[in-house]
């Protein structure tokens, strides 16, 4: 069994960073996080510029989950949206992502084309279809330490009972781990880690639905692990727009309030000493 795993089936609390392109991959991998968490929102923003709205194809997010896992020594959990359609894209799905190298895959019960979470407008497909592509993507790996992450989107459409009885669902499915997506306070989530027997996830977006709250607060509540798939590209984007709007304000980068990376370091965290020391090796004198 992988630690990651196992850890989840301990109930060992796991918190997971969004990573979105090739820099946060390198800067959140070697920090020590016992899995990283690819976020759909993020990973379509910075890869096609476009909105998480069912637009990215299956072919554009396996690409990223191939170049994120040979990046990353952590364990990434990749978002596979809905399966990018029915039974069969299902499998095609989990056998893809799982031999691109994630340590797992979150499948959610929307409607296509779906929605990113914490937005309104919402759909989901009736129970027994998620429960079906369930079945399916867990048949379909091929080692039992590839998580499947079932999401459910019913909450804000449906009401808080139909999420938890699709949650308590989604488990009996065989999913490794329960998402009830965008429960609206502290009592819902106490209520979904009450009545739901499986490792739970929590969606931590600053500014969204959910309450924001501390890791020991998740815990109590029965929370086994949290993702924060928005904090780091909210965080670029805030300074990107601080250092950007200095350069066109004044035209110089002196002054910009965002905290500026020292080039030389970045430049080692994105890879450059190996470059260096190949140079030094077979570089014509």
């Amino acid at each position: 069994m992988s630690e990651l795993k196992r850890k989840l089936l301990a109930r060992e609390f796991v918190s997971a960073p969004g990573i979105f392109d090739g820099i946060s991959v390198r800067t959140a991998d070697p920090m020590g996080f016992d899995a990283l968490y690819m976020t759909g929102y993020g990973t379509v923003a910075s890869h096609l510029g476009l909105p998480d709205a069912g637009i990215a194809s299956y072919r554009d997010m396996v690409e990223r989950v191939k170049v994120f896992c040979g990046i990353a020594n952590t364990p990434i959990i990749a978002d596979g949206d809905t399966g990018y359609g029915g039974l069969m894209n299902v499998q095609h799905t989990v056998e893809g992502y799982e031999q691109a190298g994630a340590a797992g895959i979150q499948l959610e019960d929307q409607e296509f084309p779906k929605k990113c979470g914490h937005t309104p407008m919402r759909r989901v497909i009736p129970l027994d279809d998620m429960v079906r592509k369930l079945e399916v993507a867990v048949a379909s790996r091929r080692s039992d330490d590839f998580l499947i992450i079932a999401r459910t989107d019913a909450r804000t459409g449906l009401g808080l009972d139909e999420a938890i009885k699709r949650g308590k669902a989604f488990r009996e499915a065989g999913a490794d781990v329960v998402f009830v997506e965008s429960p609206e306070s502290e009592a819902e989530m106490e209520q979904i880690c009450a009545e739901i027997d499986a490792p739970l996830l929590v969606n931590v977006v600053e500014g969204g639905s959910t309450p924001v709250l501390s890791v020991a607060e998740y815990q109590r509540m029965g929370y086994a692990m949290a993702i924060y798939p928005a904090s780091g590209f909210l965080a670029m984007g805030a300074a990107l727009q601080n250092v950007y709007g200095q350069i066109r304000e004044t035209g110089s980068s002196i002054g910009a309030e965002a905290p500026l990376a020292n080039f030389m370091e970045f430049s080692k965290r994105m890879g450059f000493e190996a470059v260096w020391d190949f140079e030094k090796k077979w570089a014509d004198d």
